[in-house]
């Protein structure tokens, strides 16, 4: 895949007090003399009572709520909603959605939201579905979508477009668009996903098309950074607590009980922290970010052992990513990796489990019960719960009036409550990971009870690493206890609308 070129991704926009809007890109920035039509909602009548339904077009969000009386003003984003001129006559506009990467509780929600939003408030009626991700494109057959097609399909899990990782072949996909006469094209995936769309977006710019490609971030594991959270992210919570519950179950039903349970989280624990906070029944989390050992004075066996003795019986959530330079040293790890360019993990939930039943049956001191659960694909194959389908209508709308009021090369996301378009070079650029030394991780070690598992010197090295390099207020990790700024801006991933 080529590299992009984030120059022409943002524009930076500086104004009075350290104010800085990092823009999104307009068709008119490349395409000459674009004609502009009445926008027709208008004329619509479920938004005629509305006031001040359009968004001005100096409306912009702030990426930091939390200023000092002679700080900055920081770094904004263009606020999201429809404006009352559009580049886009209904009849002109022939739109396409795709999905990419794993599965996400709510993937159907946001193909039915664009479909309907397209329908119902522009007055689309030429929808296409890609089949099977980017490779659809070029060698599978389109899915005609209408309010009719896409009417229940909320209620089922995975996605009713197919979905495959890897096949970005960046040439093929733009000829399709352009042969297919595709003037909208919204892309639902994850950070590779996102970074795949910037790419189509920066060749769709360079033959001069008027094309909006307009992303919505997908990733259960909620780690793509600047948003407040990812959608399908509270119905993965969710639902992990019912596997957490029924370890508890299983482990206080007996002397000496363990229940371990695998949650997702290749590279961010939130699925697991969060699901831990929620629980209350969780003795111990281990994530991607915070090391632990297993063996010695503070590790996870002597930890074990002293609460089984206290209590009979605990839990243990552990992320799919954690411990994986523990597991890569006592087996023969491959270095392989999926088509989207991850590397394949072991399974490290059996692995622990397998490395403390051998532990306590050495000791010969302390007969242990132990049950392993993975909920993984149950999570990932439901639908969305309320919070997140409200959350996806509101993503997809967001989407549709940017598309219409001929905003591209954005992402579609929540920003301190508020729904913004962001450039693609903004929500590719790192990974948004649980910062554990701040306050949300804290929380987290005081509701568990659990040791932090850092030796003096660790925590040194960790606070070292997680050094902003620019002004905190200016920039940093998202609302959510991810980012540096978590000390600062104390907000858990809810039902923000």
């Amino acid at each position: 895949m080529a590299s992009s070129d984030s120059s022409s991704q943002m524009k930076i926009v500086n104004g009075d007090a350290g104010y800085v809007l990092e823009d999104v890109p307009h068709l008119s920035d490349y395409v000459l003399e674009l004609p502009t039509y009445p926008n027709p909602l208008r004329s619509n009548p479920a938004y005629s009572v509305v006031k001040q339904y359009f968004v001005h077009m100096d409306d912009t969000v702030p990426q930091k709520v939390v200023v000092h009386k002679d700080g900055p003003r920081g770094v904004h984003f263009r606020r999201a909603g429809p404006r009352q001129k559009v580049y886009f006559r209904s009849d002109d506009v022939r739109a396409c959605i795709v999905t990419c990467g794993g599965l996400c509780p709510g993937l159907n929600t946001v193909i039915r939201e664009i479909v309907c939003g397209l329908s119902y408030m522009y007055g689309v009626d030429k929808v296409l579905g890609i089949d099977g991700g980017y490779r659809g494109f070029y060698s599978k057959n389109t899915i005609t979508l209408t309010p009719k097609v896409v009417n229940d399909i909320h209620k089922r899990g995975g996605t009713v477009l197919g979905t495959s990782r890897g096949g970005h072949d960046t040439g093929k996909i733009v000829d399709s668009i352009q042969d297919r006469g595709i003037n909208q094209v919204y892309i639902i995936g994850g950070d590779g996903t996102q970074r795949g769309a910037a790419v189509i977006y920066e060749e769709v710019r360079k033959r001069g098309l008027k094309v909006v490609i307009a992303g919505i971030p997908k990733t259960i594991d909620n780690d793509i950074p600047v948003i407040d959270r990812s959608f399908g992210f509270d119905t993965a919570v969710e639902e992990a607590q019912r596997a957490i519950n029924a370890a508890h179950v299983e482990a206080e039903s007996v002397e000496n009980g363990i229940g371990v349970v695998k949650l997702m989280g290749r590279y961010s624990g939130f699925i697991a922290m969060y699901a831990t906070l929620a629980s209350r029944d969780v003795d111990c989390c281990l994530i991607p970010e915070s090391p632990f050992f297993l063996e010695g004075k503070g590790g996870l066996y002597e930890f074990i052992k002293k609460r089984l003795k206290e209590s009979g019986h605990m839990v243990i959530v552990i992320a799919e990513g954690a411990g994986q330079d523990l597991l890569a040293e006592s087996i023969q790890a491959m270095d392989e990796k999926d088509a989207s360019g991850n590397k394949l993990l072991q399974d490290v939930g059996l692995w622990i489990s397998h490395k403390i039943k051998d532990h306590f049956a050495k000791e010969n001191k302390m007969a242990i019960i132990l049950k392993y659960i993975d909920p993984t694909y149950m999570i990932r194959a439901i639908p969305s719960n309320a919070s997140d389908s409200v959350y996806c209508t509101l993503l997809a709308q967001s989407a549709v009036h940017g598309a219409m009021a001929g905003y591209t090369g954005f992402t579609s996301g929540l920003v301190n409550g508020r729904h913004t378009y962001i450039p693609f070079n903004r929500i590719t650029e790192r990974m948004n990971n649980v910062v554990i030394t701040d306050r949300m991780w804290a929380r987290l070690l005081s509701s568990t009870n659990q040791p932090s598992f850092l030796k003096l010197k660790d925590v040194h090295e960790v606070k070292k690493a997680e050094q902003p390099l620019t002004p905190p207020l200016l920039d940093g990790g998202n609302c959510n206890g991810g980012g540096e700024e978590a000390e600062k801006v104390e907000q858990i991933p809810t039902p923000l609308l």
